[in-house]
């Protein structure tokens, strides 16, 4: 005989009050293990794809190692030092274009920003304050993240978690599936599936697309001479998973840059426009729908929120377990309205006959 729905519910409120005092209390050491466990959940397609080519799992996983290997060598060596250096760069230069910004205004609207105005004196701080606690910033970030992420972390822990959970990863579902209550494990099932395709199409779609897009805006911002090209294309790839909000930011941080640095040369100008415009229409019309599909099911609001408030509760380890927490109880609301909705509760007594 099943357990009765109250102690259900208490040892299920039990098990997650536990993950989350786990969670809070061995949050950096969890870590390399959360982070290798995305990382095998991101390449599992992949595994799979190679194994339907006629590859044995092990010869997967090596063919993937090997690749994935390579890839983190030349971010290292010369993606990430020319990325901060860029942003360095770019905090400093910071009052120097807002000293240009008060020119252009000065010499166009010159009752605006008297010598002793609030305006004038509104923009000399900003720049000011970019450049120094920008720098500030993101010197203590990187500084956080190396006591965090320390050289052992990054180069040994990670990519050997990440290496084991997916050579096993068809097993350990399969381990996990046989655990589930027998009474519930239909339904354990189906809630799974719709997290799973929930987590596919906006962490393998999603950041597959922030890739594309990021490399895309870098390079071509690049080629076409923009000094900070490496750091916006950065900044709106990082975005992207907000809709429209990447290119928004991005595209006015470039042409805003643009127009300092190319300012007269109006056909380099309306190239860094033309990149971001181009940008929108590969993501609109080719890649989201492509590789994320017409619902994500995480809504950018619900996905803000829960990265605010698991980061704010568990850091850096909070917003990693963040999206997949927050698709499992997107889909478990769901379910449960779904439920609420044939329940007597909501169609009461008149409505119990009713198909």
């Amino acid at each position: 005989m099943a357990l009765p729905v109250q102690k259900q519910v208490i040892y299920w409120g039990i098990s997650t009050a536990v993950f989350l005092v786990i969670l809070w209390s061995l949050g950096n050491v969890l870590m390399p293990f959360i982070l290798g466990g995305a990382i095998a959940y991101f390449l599992d397609p992949v595994a799979d794809r190679l194994e339907r080519l006629g590859l044995s799992r092990i010869a997967a996983t090596g063919m993937i190692t090997v690749a994935g290997l390579f890839i983190f060598v030349t971010m290292a060596l010369l993606v990430i030092p020319t990325l901060t250096n860029q942003a360095l760069a770019l905090f400093n230069a910071a009052p120097e274009y807002t000293r240009s910004i008060g020119a252009f205004l000065t010499e166009r609207f010159p009752s605006l920003l008297d010598a002793g105005s609030t305006l004038r004196q509104s923009i000399d701080t900003v720049g000011e304050t970019i450049k120094s606690r920008g720098a500030e910033l993101l010197e203590t970030a990187l500084g956080s993240v190396a006591s965090i992420l320390n050289v052992v972390v990054l180069i040994v822990i990670v990519p050997v978690v990440s290496v084991y959970l997916l050579l096993d990863w068809d097993r350990m579902v399969a381990r996990i599936d046989d655990l589930l209550p027998r009474d519930h494990a239909e339904t354990i099932r189906r809630l799974a599936r719709e997290i799973d395709a929930t987590l596919s199409s906006f962490i393998r779609g999603m950041g597959t697309v922030c890739l594309i897009l990021g490399t895309y805006y870098a390079v071509a911002l690049m080629v076409v001479g923009l000094q900070f090209g490496l750091v916006v294309g950065f900044i709106a790839g990082l975005v992207t998973f907000i809709p429209y909000l990447g290119a928004l930011i991005g595209g006015a941080l470039a042409i805003g840059l643009a127009l300092f640095q190319f300012w007269g040369d109006w056909v380099s100008i309306g190239l860094v426009a033309g990149i971001f415009a181009i940008g929108q229409v590969i993501e609109g019309n080719i890649l989201t729908p492509k590789l994320v599909g017409s619902s994500v099911g995480l809504h950018p609001v619900w996905l803000i929120l829960a990265l605010s408030v698991f980061g704010a509760l568990f850091g850096f380890v909070g917003m990693l377990v963040a999206v997949p927490v927050a698709a499992a109880i997107g889909v478990i609301a769901r379910f449960g309205v779904e439920q609420y909705k044939i329940s007597l509760l909501y169609r009461g007594l008149s409505g119990r006959d009713e198909p």
